[in-house]
């Protein structure tokens, strides 16, 4: 099979994941826009430029598909798949003013257009919306799974802020970071999906494992794109991360092969960030086999992912979730 049909094959099973949620992400939207409204009118223009600026809606919609995998018909899994997007809106907002990122999925910033003061407020009311939809759930175990959630991703944050300029983080260290920052909140949202459709433990606990493993590939495919992709494509600008000196596994890769200059080139990189020598210190990623590794290490996480549905029942639910795994290490942007 050539790469052109691959692609395109990669593409239309993307597209039939969508088309099955489409339903439910359809009401998802819905109640976004109606729990993002306020009185208060910056928040609104804030939150109408979240809205526009689009985003693929994975967290969210891998709940919905969870909860399908897991059999329920209910209503509830359209709220928690709102709380879920709140939960990873209210973390962008914040991340780019850590970052003093000005672009996002191809588009200024909230930060950029209104301030830091703004940005950090109205992620906070995001933050705070989403818990009180989760009381309006009144179950307390899923209530702690999101408090616990949400309190390990602040702990990622921390964690990933100590690592930058770090050119000695090491690749425990650097998974510790996105098992925090990334992983458990898609380990969250496809194990409430078992929860609300009263799974047996231990399929809760299968997709929860998949959800997790998800996370780790989709992130560390994440910062391969880094290095590999455009603005264009990728919504950011290239070498985003180098620039803010965070050591992602494709640098932590280099780094272990590079020899003494393109070693004291990294590490200055990393140190410093920067865009001066960006250009060199790419090549000296791609000469190393840092990309390749990085894209060895998330295929086998989300071959993990998939192994972990083996334990659920056949359906196109499933099907679907098996999908996004080879989506997460396979896209472009």
């Amino acid at each position: 099979m050539t790469t052109t049909s691959t692609d395109t094959r990669r593409s239309a099973d993307y597209a039939a994941v969508r088309a099955l949620a489409a339903g439910d992400m359809q009401r998802v939207d819905t109640l976004i826009r109606a729990r993002l409204s306020s009185g208060v009118v910056l928040i609104n223009q804030i939150a109408d430029h979240i809205i526009a600026s689009g985003g693929k809606r994975l967290r969210p919609m891998l709940h919905v598909l969870a909860a399908g995998a897991a059999g329920y018909h209910g209503d509830q899994h359209i709220k928690l798949a709102a709380v879920i997007e709140f939960i990873h809106t209210s973390t962008l907002l914040h991340d780019d003013v850590v970052d003093e990122s000005d672009l996002r999925r191809g588009r200024k910033t909230a930060n950029a257009l209104w301030g830091n003061a703004a940005s950090v407020l109205v992620g906070d009311f995001l933050y705070s919306r989403s818990f009180q939809l989760m009381v309006e759930l009144n179950n307390m175990r899923i209530m702690r799974i999101l408090a616990d959630t949400t309190n390990t991703i602040a702990e990622g944050e921390v964690l990933q802020l100590l690592n930058i300029g770090n050119a000695d983080v090491d690749e425990a260290s650097y998974l510790a970071v996105i098992e925090r920052k990334t992983a458990v909140l898609f380990a969250a949202a496809t194990e409430l999906g078992g929860l609300l459709g009263g799974l047996p433990e231990h399929q809760v606990s299968a997709l929860r494992r998949y959800g997790m493993e998800l996370g780790y590939a989709f992130q560390i495919a994440d910062d391969l794109l880094d290095y590999v992709s455009d603005a264009g494509t990728m919504g950011k600008n290239v070498g985003d991360d180098l620039a803010e000196g965070k050591p992602t596994l494709p640098l932590i890769y280099a780094l272990q092969s590079a020899d003494a200059e393109q070693t004291q080139s990294l590490r200055h990189a990393i140190e410093h960030g920067g865009l001066d020598s960006l250009d060199r210190i790419i090549g000296a990623i791609r000469d190393s086999g840092a990309l390749e590794r990085t894209h060895e290490r998330a295929v086998a996480h989300a071959n993990a992912a998939r192994h972990a549905l083996g334990e659920l029942p056949e359906s196109p639910w499933r099907d679907a979730l098996a999908a996004l795994a080879d989506y997460s290490v396979q896209r472009d942007y």
